[in-house]
């Protein structure tokens, strides 16, 4: 079953590879992460999809609380969260066909961001099924390149897991 967590981390050099070493030694691969920074500038958000049973998942998300640099982890289901991936996709469009792409593009609400003799790039987002519809219709023109992030969600409604009055404090250290 995948699970997607939401790990904030002190912003510091080596959190990212602790946490990804922490997964490999216990032998679950990570499907997607994303990383990036906050709203506060000593704190970075992961988001992790990993694909674990319930019971793993709590021994993930304990080993994960005890590693230095995690503040907070949150588990992001579904019909609470919101969750997006960035494609960009170079696809073949010389003129013969360069109408047809482009109104794949409009289709699926995407953009066109560089335009070129024989090839467009496109930037789409949207959920892993969106996407993966986005580039079956475009395979048939020809793929010439593409690139694709992870997984970043963030909680419907109001909470936020950044809030001051739901973090621990970090620790400094001279």
């Amino acid at each position: 079953m995948k699970h997607t967590l939401s790990v904030l981390v002190e912003n510091k050099p080596g959190a990212l590879m602790r946490i990804a070493s922490m997964f490999a030694r216990r032998g679950y691969n990570i499907d997607s992460l994303a990383v990036g920074p906050t709203e506060h500038a000593e704190i970075s958000r992961m988001t992790i999809v990993v694909t674990v049973e319930e019971f793993p998942l709590e021994q993930v998300t304990k080993q994960l609380n005890k590693l230095v640099n995690v503040i907070k982890i949150v588990e992001l289901e579904r019909p609470h969260a919101v969750e997006r991936e960035l494609l960009l996709v170079k696809v073949r469009a010389d003129a013969s066909i360069r109408s047809h792409v482009l109104e794949t593009v409009e289709l699926f609400r995407a953009h066109v961001v560089d335009v070129g003799a024989e090839v467009v790039t496109i930037e789409a987002t949207g959920t892993a099924d969106k996407l993966e519809a986005f580039l079956r219709v475009l395979e048939p023109y020809g793929i010439k390149e593409m690139v694709q992030s992870g997984v970043v969600a963030v909680g419907r409604g109001p909470r936020s897991i950044t809030s001051t009055s739901s973090l621990r404090p970090i620790e400094r250290t001279a």
